[in-house]
Order: structure tokens, then sequence, then C-alpha cells
């Protein structure tokens, strides 16, 4: 088999380093009645130990989502079905919920590429509930982005729209030599949890959606300019008018969006 050359347009950034691989591996802790799916799985370096750590028991197949076709068809020619199913498709359109089964809630993972890491995150927002965790390799700083405090220069659009959803955790950092070829960043490794529906306050997400971009539209003005006609939400809900938008912490952000 002729070797791979990796793509820049697909963002391709091989993961070769094996220490790696086993840490992603023992964090995912894969069992053979899990329903996975994974991301961009490209050469196989982690779809190879996540179908071994079943330990040969194929109670479902590991699902791999992978739009370069020629390995896309590396993938089915060195597996078999019954360990993987590959859908050669572009993630950012590919519906993850026809993969859910009654009983059995997706558990995702991937080394995500970096140019589409912002928009694949909000991609599958849409099917939180149905899915158990989510662990996924991304740019150092947009972890850093997901997980920040209200209050500190990481803290956006990001943060609040997915900690009104997830439970995060950034595990490990990975260097750019765990790659081929190194990509220019540090890269780290998130785990995200979907919060049940008792802890999901949000009334109108579209609406919630709609405030907070507007909020971070301009997130170096203060919220009086940026929110210009919500005073009297802004107010009800302790919302400062002089404050910035990474002042105002996720559940403030709630109550402003479910303010009427």
């Amino acid at each position: 088999m002729t070797a791979h050359v990796a793509r820049k347009r697909f963002g391709q950034n091989f993961l070769v380093d094996r220490a790696v691989v086993d840490a992603i591996v023992r964090a995912v802790a894969p069992a053979a009645a899990d329903l996975l799916v994974e991301i961009g799985p490209g050469l196989a370096a982690l779809t190879e130990p996540l179908i071994a750590a079943r330990r040969g028991e194929f109670l479902r197949p590991l699902h791999a989502v992978e739009l370069d076709r020629d390995l896309a068809a590396r993938l089915r020619r060195r597996f078999d079905a019954e360990a993987l199913v590959v859908h050669e498709a572009d993630a950012l359109a590919f519906d993850f919920a026809s993969l859910a089964v009654e009983g059995a809630p997706l558990r995702v993972v991937g080394n995500l590429p970096y140019n589409i890491s912002t928009p694949l995150l909000f991609h599958l927002l849409a099917i939180a509930d149905r899915v158990r965790d989510q662990h996924f390799m991304l740019q150092k700083e947009v972890v850093a982005r997901m997980v920040a405090s209200a209050g500190t220069s990481d803290f956006g659009r990001l943060s609040v729209m997915l900690q009104v959803r997830y439970e995060m955790e950034a595990l490990f950092d990975v260097p750019p030599a765990a790659f081929d070829p190194p990509p220019k960043v540090t890269s780290a490794l998130v785990r995200m949890i979907p919060l049940p529906a008792s802890r999901i306050d949000v009334r109108d997400p579209a609406r919630f959606a709609k405030l907070v971009a507007l909020g971070f539209s301009q997130r170096r003005k203060m919220l009086r300019n940026t929110l210009d006609g919500h005073a009297e939400a802004m107010e009800a809900v302790g919302m400062p008018p002089t404050a910035r938008a990474e002042d105002i912490p996720t559940q403030t952000w709630v109550a402003f969006a479910n303010h009427r």
C-alpha cells in the first residue's frame, strides 16, 4: 500500500506518537457495547487501538466519518465490517443522530481538523441529548476557550455556548512532534459530557445563541453598546451596563436570554 501524503485542504495532521494514542484510549476507555464514532480516522492511528481495546468483541462496530475518499477506501480494506463501518462524508454535514440507537448514546472521539473544529463543535451541539461523551484533540487555544471562566481573556462566545450544554475538562497537552506533519501549534485533549436535561435552563436556544453572539460581537465594547435596547433585561439579571461580555458568567447569560 502506497504512503498517503497529508492533504492541506483537509487539514490533515496524522497522530503518530504511540504514547499519546495510548493515553487517549485510556481516557476514552471503550467497551464492546459502546456506540463509538470516530471523526477523521485518517491513517487509523487511533482507530486500530480503539477497536483492539474492545477485546475483539464487536457487539457494535466502530463508526468512522472520513471525508478523504482515499483514506476511506484504505480503512475499508484494512478492517472487517463487523469491526468498522466507514462513512465517507463531511463531518460538518453528517447526520450523527442517524447512528444513535435506543439505549446506546453515542461516544464521539476524534483528532479534529483545526480548520473546522469550531463549526463542528456547534454542529454536534444539536445532538448533545444523544451523546454520552466526546473526546477531541483540538488546538490548545481552542480548548482553553472552551473551559475558560468568566472574567478571563479566553472566555468568549464558544465558552458560553458549550458550557451551557456540557461539563468540560482539558485532560492533557500534546506537542506538535506527536503529529506528521507537525502543526505549528500545541494541541490538547478535551472531554465533553452533556449535561442532563434537568440542568439545562435555556428556554429558547435560538434567542440565547443570538443574544450571546450579539454580546460578543464587539467584545472590547461595554455591554450597553453591544446590547443596546436590552437595558431592562440587563438590569433585571444584574448585568452591569459598563461590563464587557467576557465578564458575564454563563448562567447570567442564560438568565438574560430567558428574561421577557
